[in-house]
This record gives C-alpha cells, sequence and structure tokens, in this order.
C-alpha cells in the first residue's frame, strides 16, 4: 500500500505533467493557427492566436506557482527534483512559443494587404518540421524517452537550412522587384520564429535529458556575447560601429553588422576610420541572413528607422536597442561638413559602444 506522501507525491507529479500537456498543447495550437493564417489570408484566425496568447500566459503562472508548491510541500530530491527543475524551465521555452505564434501573426496582419505575395510553401515546409519537434519533445518529456528527446534534436539544423534558404529567396525575389520593401523583414522574421520553434524544442530535449539521465548539454551561443548593429545599407555607420567594437579587443564578444539593403562599404568611412587607426577595408556588407548564428545574438543595435521597423519588440532573450545616428554617407555638401558628420558619428558610437559593453559585463557580474 502506497503511504500518504507518496500518495501526494505522485499527485503532484500527475498535476504537473497534466498541466505540461496542455500548455505544449495550447502552443501547438497557436503555431498551426498562425501557419494557417499566413498562408490563406486569414485575418481573423491570426486575430485569434493574438488574443489567445493570454491564455498561454496565464497557464504559465499557474505552472509556475505548482512547481513551487511541489518543491515547497514536498522538498523534493534526486530524479523528482529534476522533473520539476525540468517543468520549471519546459514552461518557460512554451511561453516563449507562444509568443512566437502571436509575433508570425501579427507579421502576417502588417503585410497582408501587399502585393503581390511570394509562395508559402517553404514556410509551410519548416512549420511541418519545427511544429512536430515541438510535440515529440513535450512527448518525450512526457514519456521520460531520452532516444525521442535525441532523435528530435537532429532534426535542427535542417530546420536552420530551410530557414536560410528563404531568407536567400526574399532577398532575391526582392532584388527583382517581386516582393515590396515593406515585406521583407517582417517575412525573414517569420521564418527566424518557426526556425526558433525548433531551437525551443531542442531546449526542451535538454531538460528531459538532463531529468532523465542528470546528462545536460550547454546551449549554443553561450560562450560569447553576441552584438548586432543594422542600418540601411550596412555602407557606412554600421560598419563603423563595427570596426570601432572590434578594435576594443573583447575577447568576450563577438560584434557583427548588417544592412536591411547592403551596398558597398562607403570608402570614405574606410578613410576616415583608418585616420582613427581602425581598418575596416576587409570588412563587407551583409543581408541579415548572411550572419552566422543570427538567432543567437543577445543584443541587436538599431542604426536606423528601417532598422527599428524590422526588429520590434521581440518575444526571445534578445534585447533591441535604437540609437539616435546620423549616417554619414547620406551627408553632402563640403569636405568639412562631411567630415564633421563623420567625427560625431564616430564619437557617438564609440561612446554607445564602451557603455553598452560595460553595462553588460558589470550586469553579468551582479547576476552571478
Amino acid at each position: 500500500m502506497a503511504t500518504h506522501m507518496e500518495e501526494s507525491l505522485k499527485r503532484g507529479i500527475d498535476l504537473i505533467r497534466n498541466k505540461v500537456i496542455e500548455m505544449g498543447s495550447l502552443a501547438e495550437h497557436a503555431l498551426q493557427g498562425s501557419l494557417q493564417a499566413l498562408v490563406e489570408r486569414k485575418h481573423q484566425l491570426a486575430y485569434s492566436v493574438i488574443l489567445r496568447d493570454q491564455y498561454i500566459d496565464e497557464l504559465e503562472k499557474e505552472l509556475d506557482r505548482l512547481c513551487l508548491e511541489f518543491l515547497l510541500r514536498q522538498q523534493p530530491v534526486g530524479a523528482h527534483l529534476r522533473f520539476v527543475y525540468a517543468a520549471i524551465k519546459i514552461n518557460n521555452e512554451l511561453e516563449r512559443v507562444g509568443d512566437y505564434a502571436e509575433s508570425i501573426a501579427r507579421h502576417f496582419l502588417h503585410i497582408s494587404a501587399l502585393e503581390p505575395q511570394p509562395s508559402y510553401a517553404k514556410f509551410v515546409e519548416i512549420a511541418n518540421i519545427a511544429i512536430p519537434m515541438l510535440r515529440n519533445a513535450i512527448q518525450a518529456f512526457v514519456d521520460q524517452n531520452v532516444e525521442l528527446a535525441r532523435a528530435t534534436t537532429e532534426l535542427e539544423d535542417r530546420v536552420d537550412g530551410i530557414r536560410n534558404s528563404i531568407h536567400e529567396d526574399l532577398v532575391q525575389l526582392r532584388e527583382e522587384g517581386k516582393l515590396p520593401l515593406e515585406m521583407l523583414a517582417p517575412l525573414m522574421i517569420i521564418a527566424s520564429r518557426f526556425e526558433r520553434v525548433a531551437d525551443q524544442a531542442c531546449n526542451i530535449c535538454e531538460e528531459v535529458m538532463f531529468m532523465c539521465s542528470g546528462e545536460y548539454i550547454k546551449h549554443k551561443g553561450g560562450e560569447v556575447f553576441r552584438v548586432l548593429f543594422v542600418d540601411d545599407g550596412n555602407s557606412s555607420s554600421s560598419q563603423m560601429a563595427q570596426g570601432i567594437a572590434d578594435a576594443l579587443n573583447q575577447s568576450r564578444f563577438v560584434f557583427s553588422s548588417a544592412g536591411i539593403s547592403p551596398r558597398a562599404v562607403d570608402p570614405r568611412a574606410v578613410r576616415f576610420m583608418a585616420d582613427k587607426g581602425i581598418d575596416i577595408s576587409r570588412q563587407t556588407s551583409k543581408y541579415l541572413n548572411q550572419i552566422p548564428n543570427f538567432d543567437h545574438y543577445q543584443v541587436i543595435v538599431a542604426l536606423s528607422k528601417a532598422a527599428r521597423a524590422a526588429f520590434p519588440p521581440a518575444p526571445t532573450k534578445t534585447v533591441s536597442i535604437e540609437w539616435e545616428v546620423q549616417d554619414p554617407a547620406k551627408v553632402e555638401g563640403a569636405p568639412e561638413k562631411i567630415q564633421a558628420a563623420y567625427e560625431k558619428t564616430f564619437q557617438y558610437l564609440d561612446t554607445h559602444i564602451r557603455d553598452l559593453i560595460e553595462a553588460i559585463l558589470g550586469d553579468e557580474m551582479n547576476n552571478h
């Protein structure tokens, strides 16, 4: 006969497990709805996804409360402690997935009236891998199935490849005049949201492996702190920002730059930076999709209005920052006026980059 304590422990575990299943189902349903809204251009469905995200948020709070009460009442150890720890982490991952679905729906509403619309075949393809990955990750948690968790993580590279292919297709369509400029960034973000769902599924699988065996896999992108500078053309101000940041020789940081519609690096910027002792002559202009491990960047700094529009508040740990800085490549007039513009931009970037690095390092130290 099971003791009262054993029965209470089992009830608590079953309740938490069922809430994880419920939250996973809501997140999956939201993703399916956002995909259908995008492909079939259903505004009502998109609004439903946005409105129902509050249910996922409420369930996240309820599951957090259940896990906390379980820890306080049962004071679990060993496998039971790893179970509730994994549930807490998975709860957070699923809440983000719900936010991704909401983000997809919002971006669809932003572009739904624009023409021409692109083919969404590859969006369906990436979603039809990412969503089952999420489902399998939850099933692996429920069944404590390490083999299913491992098999699910093996699909991540395939999803990354499709995301990159979508970005390349969108850029080509834009260059050929077959895609409105206003659609480029939102569609790239939508593709990246589905890719992030796959990442969250892999994170859940890592928690399952830890729960079952104590094995913990280090998350990608955690070794360094990544900062991305984005502007219109990646020809001047963002290149200067990257050069300034790289010259600070911060080994714990990776700095990159990209543009919404890249142009060749401005020769005047190269000469100006050379006078400052910083060589950016070997830097090249890049689209966002050409940035390696783009979704692992912790900070994105927008240096133009177009960049700010491309990065609305994101449902991720990525921090979006806006800097009011002039692009000196757009300044016309006497050489003295142009030189003054470059100097002003340089001083602004140098000051804010140094302050940002100090803030990041200080915040990290305070959190340890």
